[in-house]
């Protein structure tokens, strides 16, 4: 049996419970102050107040209920009507930082309705959903209580404009596609052809801006069988690279542009691709101008044989 210590109660201190053998057995400390609880509640000397019974019912109920909610997925609706009950619905959006993406656009990434609350919005799934648009590079989401969300935003810059077989993209400097290239504001960007192209163009261009006079003449490089370069000009002149010591051929025909303007004559291309000598084709029109030239010059010799 149970042995309560003496106490001016009547109660004995709930220390031992003595078995048949004598011997006693004490309560660990942590249950003895429940035990004498548990023992007064019994013989009722414990005052329980008058809507206890009413109030427990009530947050048994209260705590079903929520378990419930949670258990079948419904304690985001929960928290957006009581936070909107409350005056924590989002009504005002704040963005900074956009030029090519729309308002709009943002919005329904957030994808708010009316009664979204500031209180349920995880600023980092709407920054994950925003950071998904094509033009973002980076994305911060910041909630203002009691009603308001900023978004600022950092968007790409495009580099150049990518030709893959007949699509044309923009891309950024790491050669990354943003959206495919429509005609307007970005007109005047280089044009990058080939596969593989786009993601050593930067590099390219960067050596390339050593030689400021051929540089402002690029308008398009190709990358040819993803093993070297071409230049294609304004004027429609295409200088052909070698695979080896490019920048070295770059050069010479610098060089012969500026002694013998060579790349405002009426030629179609330069061909570099022998380390030995420098190929030029000349247009249709050239041609013609060289065959009356050479014939008239025959001309000339043969009137000067005659003489001899």
């Amino acid at each position: 049996m149970f042995a309560l210590n003496g106490r001016s109660d009547g109660y004995r201190r709930a220390g031992a419970m003595q078995g048949a053998s004598g011997a006693a057995f004490v309560l660990p400390r942590y249950l003895r102050k429940p035990f004498r609880f548990a023992a007064r509640l019994f013989q009722g000397n414990v005052n329980i107040p008058r809507y206890a019974g009413t109030i427990g019912m009530l947050g048994f109920l209260g705590a079903t209920g929520i378990y419930g909610m949670v258990l079948g997925g419904h304690s985001q609706e929960m928290i957006k009507a009581t936070a909107s009950t409350l005056g924590f619905a989002i009504e005002n959006v704040k963005v900074a930082g956009n030029h090519e993406i729309s308002d709009i656009d943002i919005l329904g990434q957030l994808g708010l309705d009316g009664e979204t609350s500031l209180v349920g919005l995880s600023a980092e799934s709407a920054r994950q959903s925003i950071a998904q648009l094509p033009w973002v590079e980076s994305a911060e989401i910041r909630k203002v209580y009691p009603s308001t969300v900023l978004v600022s935003l950092q968007e790409r810059k495009p580099f150049a404009i990518w030709q893959n077989d007949k699509e044309l993209s923009l891309i950024d400097e790491a050669g990354d596609m943003i959206v495919p290239f429509r005609a307007g504001r970005y007109n005047s960007l280089p044009l990058v052809v080939g596969e593989g192209a786009e993601k050593r163009v930067k590099g390219f261009i960067d050596e390339v801006a050593a030689y400021p006079a051929l540089a402002e003449k690029a308008r398009a490089y190709i990358r040819v069988s993803d093993r070297r370069w071409d230049i294609l000009l304004e004027n429609g002149v295409r200088i052909m690279l070698p695979e080896n010591e490019p920048m070295k051929a770059l050069a010479q025909v610098q060089r012969l542009d500026s002694e013998k303007h060579l790349l405002s004559r009426d030629i179609l291309s330069v061909d570099l691709r022998l380390e030995d000598r420098v190929t030029v084709q000349l247009t249709s029109s050239g041609m013609k101008q060289r065959e009356k030239f050479l014939a008239e010059r025959k001309k000339i010799l043969s009137r000067m044989g005659q003489r001899v």
